[in-house]
Formats: C-alpha cells, sequence, structure tokens
C-alpha cells in the first residue's frame, strides 16, 4: 500500500437543498486500504459515500482518485464499484448473468465475459451456484453475488453501504472474513459504511468516526478503540463511564470531585470501559441499580454521587444485590484521556 494518497477528498462541501450533510471535509486513502466510515445515522457518513460513487454533487470542494480529478465525472466513468445495502440483485437473473449484467454493458461477450464472471464466482465461492437465482440462495450468499457483481468491473474503489446489516449473527461473522478475504486478494480500495464499531474494528484498516458532518476522529482500530480523543468517540466505543475534567478533577452535578491520583490538567476529560472500574474498593460508594448476566461477566448499575456507573467483574465474582451498597474506584491509570469534550 502507498503512502500517497489514492483517493482524496479536499475540503467537500454535501448539502440537500439548503441543508447542508458534510461541511469542508478532508480525507485521504491509501491505494488498497480498506477504510470504514462509521457513525450514527445522519453523520454525513452516507452522504459522503454517494459523493465519492458521483450519485451527489458537491456545493465545494474535489474528489481525486488515482491522480484524476473526478469531481464532476459522471458515476458510470469513475471505475467506482458499489455495493447497497439490500444487494439490488435481478430476481429473474441466474447468478452468471447477475454478475455479467454490467460487463454486457460495456460490450463484453464470448470467453472474455465467460472468463471474468468465471473468476468473480470464484473469488467469492460460488462457481456451484452460477445457474440459480436470488431467490434460491442464503443472505450471504446473495452478499457475494453483489460483491462479484462489483469485482468484475475491475473498479479502482470499491464502496459498500452497511454490508453486513441485512445478516443474522453466524453469516456477518463469515462474510466479515470473505470481505477480508476478497480485499487483500485482490488489492482493490475498499470503503464500508456502517454504524457498528464492532464491524468496522474487525474489518478496517483504518476507521473515520463522523460525527455532524465532519471528522471526530481516524485511526487504526486500535487508536479508536483504546485511545479515543474525544467524549463522543469513547462512548461510541464502549466507555461508558465519561466525565469531564475541571482543574484535574472530575466534574459532576455536584461539583468536583477529586480521584485517587493526580490527573493531567491537559486533558479535558477521562472515560473508563465497565472492565476498568475496580468494583468492592475504593474512595467512592455507590448503590446496585441494576445488575445482569452475560456469559463470562456480570455487569453492574451503580447509582452515585458521581452519577451513574457502569461496571464488569467476572462472572465467578461475588454477586452483589439489587440496593445493596458498594465502595469502588475509578483508577486514573487505567482510564482514557480525552483531548476534547463536548
Amino acid at each position: 500500500m502507498s503512502d500517497a494518497p489514492y483517493l482524496s477528498l479536499d475540503k467537500l462541501t454535501l448539502a440537500y437543498g439548503n441543508t447542508v450533510a458534510v461541511r469542508d471535509l478532508d480525507l485521504s486513502i491509501g491505494r488498497g486500504e480498506l477504510v470504514a466510515l462509521l457513525g450514527p445515522s445522519g453523520c454525513g457518513k452516507t452522504t459522503t459515500m454517494r459523493a465519492i460513487a458521483g450519485l451527489l454533487n458537491p456545493s465545494s470542494g474535489r474528489i481525486r482518485l488515482d491522480g484524476a480529478d473526478i469531481t464532476r465525472v459522471s458515476a458510470n466513468k469513475r471505475a467506482v464499484g458499489l455495493v447497497f445495502q439490500s444487494y439490488a440483485l435481478f430476481p429473474h437473473l441466474t447468478v452468471y448473468e447477475n454478475i455479467a449484467f454490467g460487463l454486457r454493458l460495456k460490450g463484453i461477450r464470448g470467453e472474455d465475459l465467460d472468463s471474468r464472471v468465471g473468476a468473480g464466482l470464484k473469488s467469492v465461492g460460488l462457481t456451484k451456484f452460477s445457474g440459480r437465482r436470488p431467490a434460491e440462495l442464503s443472505g450471504g450468499q446473495q452478499q457475494r453475488v453483489a460483491l462479484a457483481r462489483s469485482m468484475v468491473m475491475e473498479p479502482k474503489v470499491l464502496l459498500l453501504d452497511e454490508p453486513l446489516s441485512n445478516l443474522d449473527a453466524r453469516l456477518r461473522l463469515e462474510m466479515r472474513t470473505e470481505l477480508q478475504r476478497v480485499q487483500k486478494e485482490t488489492g482493490v480500495t475498499m470503503i464500508f459504511v456502517t454504524h457498528d464499531q464492532g464491524e468496522a474494528l474487525a474489518l478496517a484498516d483504518r476507521i473515520v468516526v463522523m460525527l455532524n458532518g465532519g471528522i471526530e476522529q481516524i485511526g487504526t482500530p486500535e487508536d479508536i478503540y483504546n485511545r479515543p480523543v474525544s467524549a463522543f468517540v469513547a462512548d461510541f466505543v464502549g466507555f461508558e463511564n465519561v466525565f469531564a475534567l475541571e482543574n484535574g478533577k472530575l466534574k459532576t452535578a455536584d461539583g468536583a470531585v477529586a480521584l485517587s491520583s493526580p490527573v493531567s490538567t491537559s486533558a479535558a476529560g477521562l472515560a473508563w470501559r465497565p472492565r476498568a472500574v475496580t468494583l468492592g474498593s475504593g474512595p467512592f460508594k455507590g448503590t446496585v441499580r441494576g445488575t445482569s448476566f452475560a456469559g463470562n461477566s456480570r455487569e453492574y448499575l451503580l447509582d452515585t454521587p458521581l452519577g451513574q456507573i457502569k461496571a464488569e467483574v467476572d462472572a465467578a465474582a461475588d454477586v452483589h444485590a439489587i440496593g445493596s451498597e458498594l465502595s469502588f474506584d475509578l483508577p486514573v491509570a487505567a482510564a482514557a484521556a480525552l483531548a476534547k469534550f463536548g
């Protein structure tokens, strides 16, 4: 993968009428990267993907792909593939004909057509299913057909809109592996849109976390998961105990509260995962308001002077009944320091 930008979005602003959905967005993606656009509904991730695909004209800014400005190039001339959330397969056509459809529009016939469709079928493990129709396939198999249909067009960039959202949990895990395999074997630059942080963490080389039409953080899955830069990103990736800081103390509804260890005054906030909360000892007190068994662990919800605290312990640990009072601590060493809050 080259360090030089293969796809770049420069000061991109996208709007629907008078409503601005994405503003002044800058993003560079390297050749062969697998990148996730992650965020809640309405954050601008799908709008950004539509602009890359050529389905939405920018209000301002520029899109460059492989050295060429494609900002005003029509969608069918961009060499950008798009796999829709609904798969959009033709129900009356066989798997072979669905994959061949775009190639036929380009005038490809005969042995060349058979060769490319055959390679597409092989790449997604569906060679034996070429004569079936979509209704005779599972959801995962339909997803593979949609993937192969785009791949045989040899796109420079492949875009996937919530690619796994229509699959059950087991198939979702299988298709994660399948997408990674196809992407690594072909080397295609791939961008997928998702609101599922687990999906993004499992699949992507880099994750772009979006909020309110802008980029909140870009990083590797490890960066995003372990080192969130803001309260929003921390909450989105599972840091359920998030606090602003005021002069090195936790900012709560009842005032500033000191922690058991010194805190850097340069941090705007601190965040703890439930697993990082020390339960059963510490300087703080809380009352158990809820508890749930989660297989290998047990989760607790505490009412405390700091606000609600979520804690998680091994399932084998002592069980604390609802209404009981517990000591707890928020170890500074186990917290993620946030550069911005709010």
